[in-house]
C-alpha cells in the first residue's frame, strides 16, 4: 500500500512539474533549471525510499540508469537542434522520477508498455503530439508577418524547396536590438571582421560558436551552437560590446517552438495512454 501511494505521488508531482515547465516555457521561452532539478532531487530521494521500504536495489538503479541513458540520448539530440537545454533537464527529470514502465492497475489504468524505458516514450510522444502544435506555430507567424502579401507565387508553389527556405527565413527569424537580448535566445550568423570580437568570445566557453565566412565582405560569423541558446554571461558580454560599439545596435535571432508543453501531453498519454508508437504499429498489425 506504501508503494502503490509513493507511485501515485511521483505521477502526480511529475504531472504538476511539467504542467509548471510548459507555463514557462509559453511564457518566458525557457525552462528554469531550480525546476528540473528539483523533480530530479525528488525522483532521486522517492525511488531511493521506495528502496529502502521494498528493501531492493533495483528502484534506485533503475532511477539512475534511466537518468544517464535519457540524458545522453537528448543531449544528441540537442546538439541537433531539436529543443532546448532546459528539455533536455526536463526529460532527464521525467526518467528520473519515472524510471519504467507503468501500470496503473490501481487505478485502472493500463497504458501500452513498450520494450525501452519509459522516458523514452515520453520522448515519443511529444515529438508526435509537437508536429499539430508547430503546424500551427509557423501558420501563425506566416500571417502574421504577411508572407504570402505581393508573394501570391508561393502559394501555388508552397511545397517547393525556395519557397519553404523563403518562409523560413521569413517567418523563424527575428531582428532585435541588442539591449533585448535574454539568455536563452538563438542567435543566427552575426557577421563581423574585427578579431578582437573573436578574443572576447572565445573566452566565454558558451553558446556562441566563431566560422570563418565564405562571403567577401567579412572574415568571420558567430552564431548559436544549438537549440540552448545563448547563456546569461553572452548575453551581458553582447550588450557590453554593443556599448563599446564592437557590434551594431541590432542583431538576428531564431523563434524558437516552446517545446515543454508537448513534453507535457507526452507524459500525459504515456501514463493514461501508453507509448504512442506502439499503439500505431499494434493498430495497424490489427487493421492487417
Amino acid at each position: 500500500m506504501i508503494i502503490t501511494t509513493i507511485f501515485l505521488i511521483q505521477i502526480i508531482i511529475t504531472v504538476l512539474f511539467s504542467i509548471m515547465a510548459a507555463i514557462y516555457d509559453i511564457k518566458s521561452n525557457i525552462v528554469p533549471n531550480k525546476l528540473n532539478y528539483s523533480l530530479i532531487f525528488f525522483g532521486l530521494f522517492s525511488n531511493l525510499i521506495l528502496s529502502i521500504i521494498s528493501n531492493n536495489i533495483k528502484y534506485i538503479l533503475a532511477s539512475f540508469i534511466s537518468m544517464f541513458i535519457t540524458y545522453a540520448v537528448t543531449y544528441m539530440l540537442w546538439k541537433l537542434n531539436i529543443w532546448g537545454g532546459g528539455d533536455v533537464k526536463l526529460f532527464t527529470a521525467i526518467a528520473t522520477v519515472i524510471p519504467s514502465g507503468l501500470n496503473i492497475n490501481f487505478l485502472n489504468i493500463f497504458p501500452q508498455l513498450s520494450v525501452y524505458p519509459f522516458s523514452f516514450s515520453v520522448v515519443i510522444n511529444s515529438i508526435l503530439v509537437s508536429f499539430p502544435f508547430l503546424v500551427i506555430f509557423v501558420t501563425h507567424l506566416i500571417f502574421k508577418n504577411k508572407v504570402f502579401m505581393g508573394n501570391i507565387d508561393f502559394l501555388v508553389n508552397i511545397f517547393n524547396i525556395e519557397s519553404l527556405k523563403y518562409i523560413k527565413n521569413s517567418t523563424l527569424n527575428k531582428l532585435i536590438p541588442i539591449k533585448d537580448l535574454k539568455e536563452g535566445m538563438i542567435v543566427n550568423d552575426y557577421y563581423f571582421n574585427n578579431e578582437h570580437i573573436i578574443e572576447l568570445l572565445s573566452e566565454m566557453g558558451g553558446n556562441l560558436e566563431i566560422y570563418k565566412s565564405n562571403r567577401n565582405d567579412f572574415k568571420y560569423y558567430f552564431k548559436s551552437q544549438s537549440a540552448g541558446g545563448i547563456t546569461n554571461e553572452e548575453v551581458w558580454q553582447l550588450k557590453i560590446m554593443n556599448s563599446q560599439d564592437i557590434i551594431s545596435d541590432n542583431i538576428s535571432i531564431k523563434l524558437s517552438f516552446p517545446f515543454a508543453p508537448a513534453i507535457f501531453l507526452g507524459l500525459v498519454i504515456a501514463i493514461v495512454y501508453g507509448d504512442m508508437m506502439m499503439l500505431i504499429i499494434k493498430n495497424i498489425f490489427l487493421v492487417i
